[in-house]
This record gives C-alpha cells, structure tokens and sequence, in this order.
C-alpha cells in the first residue's frame, strides 16, 4: 500500500496543470494494487475492474485500486502469500491453494455439497458465508465477497449417463486430495495431466474424460475431442475476493466501508458477466454437434450416496455445519 508521499510528484504535476488553465485533479490518499491470475476479459477480472472503478467513484479519487490481470503478481499461491504480509493489497483467488492453511475451506470443496446455484448463494450470501468470510483472519486476509466460478461436470469421449458408463475410466482432475478421491469412489481412475495438456491427452487416449465448467470446455477446444457433457455438477466452489489484512487495518474506517460495499456489489457483476459467459459457451458448444446429457434422479443420487465418506474423511470436524448448508 502506497500513500499520499509517494505521489508528491504527481500532485506536483496537477498543480502546474492548473496554473495553465486545466482543473486540478485529485490526488489519491491511497494507490493499491490487486491481483487476478486470469485474462482481463474474465469475469472475475472485469469484476475487479468494476469494484476499482467503483471505489474510485465512491471516494471521490481518494482511493486508486490498479487491477493487473494475467499472473502479473505471480501464482495464486504466490499471491496469496504476498497477501498475508502487505505485498498485494487486493486479490481474488481459488478455494483450492487455500485449503492447505486454512482446512475448513475443504467445506466448500465437497462435492455435491449444494442442490443448485440458488442454494449455493443462499448460504454464501448468508449467515454461514459471512462464517466463513471471518475464517480469513487466520490467514492474514479480509474476506470481502464471494465470486462465481461455475459449476464442474464431466465431459467424455463416450457418453457418460451412469455410474457403470462412468467405471473403470481415466478422468483428468486438478491435483486436489478431495477431487482425486472422489473419483476413487466413483470407479473411475484420477489423472492430474496439466491443463494445458488435456486436449491432447484425449486424443491420444490418455484420458477417457475430464470434468470443468462449460466456458472451460468451450475456449479450450475440448469440446472438439469430448463430445459429451454429462450435466452432474458436481463441484461448485466459489472464489473469493480478499483484501490484505495489513493493508486493511491502515485504513480509515469510512473507506473500509465503502470497500467492502463495493466488493459486495462488484460479485453481484461478476455473477452477472459469468451467467452470460456460461450460457454463450453451452450454446457454442451445443451448436457445434456436441451432447448434454441429464442424468436421472435417481442415478444423480447414486452418484451423491458414493461419495459421503469424503465428508467424514475431509472434513470431520465440520460436520454439522455441513449439516447446516445442506439444510439451508
């Protein structure tokens, strides 16, 4: 975090600008970065966008927020260590490199945790989301707001409409202890090739399928050599938007208000941007020869009853507040 000392220069400037006839401009108090490891046309990052535009707006130029997008401050993990001491002030980062520090976020990362996106937001934008919000502090954090990410299914070579479709076959996975047992109990076999490798990993047989969310499977050409998406959601982990705790606590307490109103009203944006981005991407796909396959019910529910045990076994100490989201 910058203060007002750094930009004499730039005050310096506005004035002379002034003394020739041009309005003064405002100098900020405060000049913070945040950090997005994605592409600025991503919703999460256009969220950012809007949240600095936002704060910009609401203080009257007193508070500047720089977003860089694409990794420009380094891995999430990277980040996320920077956050703790002050490096970056702002950051929107996965669940999944925080879990190792902060192991109540594997709540979050159980699968068929929520019955719908609705559900999802419900206990987010809730009592139990503000819970988890606090959880933060431990790791240096302030918790501002939650982000959408999607929801991830599988997508295969062969279609997959049940459990017996779904047996015996090599499914791509992020390297995560949940994921890769989930696909354990399933009956399938847990690849971690990298990301960027899956496309040619199916069409070499690598894998036998994969699963993320439908933007995912779209701009990474993947819906070119897996022809069938198996609509199960499985997973629907949220980002989060977190502010350093060292830069918050050296803030005056009106503009922390003012910050947190505004990360608050840019994840309702970015919900909005990636509404729109998954609809575009499902239909692009479709249109493009690929199948969406629903499974029943009642197999959705086979699939749900195999992986219980992950919830005792990840998360035991968090069980009846995984009672209470499932409940909500």
């Amino acid at each position: 975090m910058r203060r007002r000392t750094f930009l004499a220069g730039a005050g310096l400037a506005a004035l002379q600008l002034a003394g020739c006839g041009t309005a003064p401009q405002t100098v900020p108090d405060y000049v913070l970065t945040y950090a997005d490891n994605q592409p600025s046309d991503y919703p999460t990052t256009q969220g950012a966008q809007y949240f600095a535009d936002l704060v910009r707006e609401r203080t009257g130029g007193k508070v500047v927020i720089q977003v860089k997008a694409d990794g420009e401050y380094g891995t999430e993990q990277e980040v996320w260590q920077q956050l703790a001491i002050g490096g970056v002030d702002f950051a929107r980062l996965s669940l999944s490199v925080l879990t190792d520090d902060l192991p109540k976020l594997n709540v979050l990362m159980l699968p068929y945790l929520y019955r719908d996106a609705g559900h999802m937001w419900r206990v987010l934008d809730g009592d139990i989301g503000e819970e988890f919000l606090q959880a933060f502090a431990e790791g240096g954090c302030v918790g501002l707001s939650w982000y959408d990410a999607g929801a991830r299914s599988f997508y295969s070579r062969q279609p997959i409409r049940s459990l017996a479709d779904l047996a015996g076959k090599t499914v791509r996975v992020q390297d995560s202890p949940v994921i890769l047992e989930m696909i354990r109990l399933l009956g399938a076999v847990p690849e971690t090739t990298a990301y960027s490798d899956v496309y040619a990993a199916f069409q070499t047989g690598q894998i036998d399928a994969a699963e993320n969310n439908w933007p995912a499977y779209y701009s990474m050409d993947h819906y070119k050599v897996a022809r069938y998406y198996t609509l199960d959601e499985h997973s629907r982990v949220p980002e989060i938007q977190l502010a350093s705790d060292s830069t918050w606590t050296k803030l005056p307490t009106e503009y922390r208000e003012t910050l947190r109103e505004c990360a608050r009203e840019s994840a309702q944006y970015e919900r909005g941007l990636w509404a729109q981005e998954e609809t575009a991407a499902r239909q692009k796909a479709l249109d493009a020869g690929c199948r969406e396959i629903t499974l029943s019910d009642e197999e959705l529910e086979r699939f749900r009853t195999l992986v219980q045990p992950l919830y005792a076994q990840f998360c035991a100490a968090y069980l009846p507040l995984v009672e209470e989201i499932q409940q909500e």
